[in-house]
């Protein structure tokens, strides 16, 4: 429970949403509907980088 406290509910459900999305990809490319996979796995990085972004505005670039 403490790491929750240290990483933020909002980072957390961030990253729990980029492990539905990866599931959802996965899914799909398996599935055979390879371009959607690819299409929607590459949802992931963008949100994770949209992460690191904020994060570095709100710290100020420390």
């Amino acid at each position: 429970m403490n790491y929750l406290k240290k990483l933020g509910v909002a980072n957390f459900l961030m990253l729990l949403l980029c492990v539905v999305i990866i599931g959802v990809a996965e899914y799909l490319f398996l599935s055979g509907d390879e371009m959607h996979g690819i299409f929607i796995g590459l949802w992931a990085p963008t949100l994770l980088g949209v992460m690191i972004f904020l994060k570095l505005i709100n710290h100020g670039g420390k």
